[in-house]
């Protein structure tokens, strides 16, 4: 749903207004969730580095850049889709939950409150970009694999 600002800062004065009770639901609800989130997830919840991604792989990934569309249309990871990271929680019906969604940004920030939300959503096939793509870009995109093996030998 989109909101004026003017509906929104009404809204927003007349929560005051609403009964504690509902409030109290809410935020039982939503800590329950928090809890039993994070008494899950790993430290580094779900996030993948470039290196970690043979070449062969990204195909069988559904990446999705959660980056403005001016920047997507910029650069972007070829085959990624763009769904703002805003959106990324409204749009999950279309997400599939038979393949690994990678989500990224430009550094990671915005694509781990995105992956946070899918997760409490009840995808357990997200990963994280670590460092976004600007380290994709840094340690050669597709072929960072490669290029990390070939470092290792």
């Amino acid at each position: 749903m989109n909101l004026t600002r003017s509906t929104a800062a009404m809204l927003f004065a007349l929560l005051p207004m609403l009964p504690l009770g509902a409030h109290a639901d809410t935020d039982k609800a939503t800590t329950e969730a928090l809890e039993s989130y994070f008494d899950f997830v790993d430290y580094n919840s779900g996030s993948i580095t470039t290196e970690q991604i043979p070449a062969d792989d990204w195909k069988r990934l559904h990446v999705i850049d959660v980056r403005d569309a001016g920047q997507f249309a910029k650069q972007h990871i070829p085959g990624a889709m763009n769904i703002e990271w805003r959106r990324v929680f409204a749009e999950r019906a279309q997400l599939p939950k038979d393949r690994t969604i990678l989500l990224y940004c430009n550094t990671g920030s915005f694509s781990a409150q995105a992956a946070m939300a899918l997760r409490l959503a009840g995808f357990e096939n997200v990963r994280i970009l670590h460092g976004g793509f600007a380290e994709w870009k840094v340690h050669g995109g597709m072929e960072a694999h490669g290029h990390a093996a070939k470092e290792r030998n």
